[in-house]
């Protein structure tokens, strides 16, 4: 069985910005008691024509680019998202028509902040049972702004719109993916959610009049809720693979308040080593981490060899951790186009190259680190 890893990203944000001014104003607060709150400077919204869809579609796009990859390679396409375009068929189905991935099996995972990773688990594994070399996508995407209360503000100074995808495909090891860890406790299920509008309290003029259809949360259980499973997380991955923090490079998670990750971080003395984009994009749920991994590698910060920790957290309540060690594409196993698909491969297209996934960052590579050879298990 073959390693799975990354082998391009790609990230989206739609164009209209919601400044901390415009938030302040219909939630009693100021400006600066977000940014010192909460960290958020910005956040991006979709406008009124754009689903969840067309935002994961545009990044998926963006990864197969940054891949070298055309969408009708793919063999499997995951879409994590807790705002779907409807509640059935899967928003991935609706991905997969917009991007033409024909050939690609389609689904959903629904995980919340979480659901990047756990789509990813679910490719990983399908990728390693499957029948010679496959592709997958795995795509985080939100529209949270269709459902928020623009005067609460537990939930309107925090929540935004994006999306971010990855595609995943053989790897030489120890490169990819692996130690990966999941968890659940549905007796917290109730501390974030979105009450109405599904088969226990299908909408009615009573659950629109009571705003049933938008996002409630308690922050103070869910930052605890953080506090604990951060640190957690970091220990038993360290202590499961006989690691120390120094042999960590980068930290990818989600990030619900950067103010808070920021401090967990650096708790943890792995402040330089966090990629921190909540600030810009604010809290895009299953994206967030994804959105944090494209925008580390579109700023060359990922070089073959380096070892990242992923950690997530988010309703449900649930959360995830995984190791990923970045590499190059290995050679002699890219899938083949189908037949009747126009090649669409640029051999000098590889993750681990500096590459721009769409959103004009910048591009200045950090100092190389040295390679490590453990493999992932």
């Amino acid at each position: 069985m073959n390693a799975v890893g990354v082998w391009g990203t790609g990230r989206y944000v739609p164009a209209r910005v919601r400044s901390n001014a415009e938030v302040a104003a219909g939630t009693g607060v100021t400006p600066e008691w977000i940014a010192e709150r909460t960290g958020v400077r910005r956040r991006h919204v979709a406008d009124g024509s754009q689903a969840a869809s067309d935002l994961a579609a545009e990044a998926v796009r963006r990864a197969l680019a940054s891949a070298g990859v055309t969408a009708r390679q793919l063999g499997l396409l995951v879409c994590a998202t807790s705002t779907p375009d409807e509640l059935g068929p899967a928003t991935a189905c609706r991905v997969q028509a917009l991007v033409g991935a024909v050939d690609a099996v389609a689904l959903d995972v629904s995980a919340a902040c979480s659901g990047w990773l756990f789509g990813a688990k679910v490719a990983h594994d399908w990728l390693r049972e499957a029948d010679g070399p496959m592709l997958a996508v795995v795509v985080g995407v939100e529209a949270y702004s269709k459902f928020l209360d623009p005067a609460d503000r537990a939930t309107a100074v925090l929540f935004a719109d994006g999306a971010a995808a990855t595609v995943l495909g053989p790897v030489e090891p120890p490169g990819g993916l692996g130690g990966f860890r999941l968890g659940s406790d549905g007796r917290l299920a109730d501390r974030v959610l979105i009450p109405a509008g599904g088969s226990r309290r299908p909408a009615t003029r009573q659950t629109l009049a009571e705003g049933a259809h938008r996002i409630r949360m308690d922050g103070r259980t869910v930052s605890r809720f953080i506090r604990d499973a951060f640190p957690r997380m970091l220990g038993e991955t360290l202590e499961r693979h006989g690691l120390t923090t120094d042999d960590i490079d980068h930290v990818i998670t989600h990030q619900p308040n950067p103010v808070l990750v920021r401090r967990l971080a650096a708790e943890a003395g792995l402040a330089d080593r966090m990629t921190v984009v909540g600030d810009l994009v604010g809290n895009i749920g299953a994206a967030s981490a994804p959105y944090a991994l494209a925008t580390a590698h579109a700023e060359g910060r990922l070089q073959p060899g380096d070892l990242i920790l992923l950690t997530v957290f988010g309703a449900g309540m649930t959360w995830g951790s995984a190791l990923l060690r970045w590499s190059e594409t290995r050679p002699g196993t890219r899938p083949e186009a189908r037949p009747g698909t126009p090649p669409g491969i640029r051999p000098e297209t590889r993750p681990g190259s500096r590459t721009d996934t769409g959103t004009g960052a910048d591009t200045a590579a950090d100092p190389h680190r040295t390679e490590r050879k453990e493999e992932l298990s």
